[in-house]
């Protein structure tokens, strides 16, 4: 078996590099979308909400906090900081980008938005801009998703 070039690895690094941020851009869309949802987000609604024990949540924060995207007290509600504002806007753009191109190919909506979830952590700008390129160009999708007919 011959040792991987770094041609070869380059894709392997980018694909566990996108994977260590996909909880931080994870969890700061969800704060964001329940901040606006109900006013308030509290590490239980986030327990709720990816299906995990609080002390997943509790460890995920705490990390969150040390990288400056979220600010609480203890039992306190989770508030964004600047940089986790950024993140989860960044981080819902290409969520949206993906599942209207994944639509716009006729991708069901039920699909479209699960596939979306995942793939939005691994496309690169390059591709993200492709698709954002196409979509402009594309004929409008439908409700259920796919080209309108």
């Amino acid at each position: 078996m011959s040792v991987p070039t770094s041609r070869q690895s380059k894709p392997f690094r980018r694909t566990r590099s996108d994977h260590a941020s996909e909880t931080a851009e994870d969890y700061v869309e969800a704060i964001a979308e329940t901040l606006a949802a109900q006013g308030v987000c509290r590490n239980a609604d986030l327990a709720r909400l990816f299906g995990v024990s609080h002390v997943t949540v509790n460890k995920t924060v705490a990390r969150l906090q040390r990288e400056g995207l979220v600010d609480t007290e203890p039992y306190g509600p989770l508030e964004l900081t600047a940089s986790g504002e950024r993140l989860a806007q960044a981080s819902r753009n290409r969520h949206d980008i993906v599942l209207r191109f994944l639509l716009s190919l006729g991708v069901s909506r039920a699909v479209a938005e699960i596939d979306s979830e995942g793939i939005e952590h691994h496309v690169s700008k390059e591709t993200l801009a492709a698709f954002e390129s196409r979509l402009e160009n594309a004929p409008p999708a439908s409700a259920e998703g796919g080209p309108a007919k």
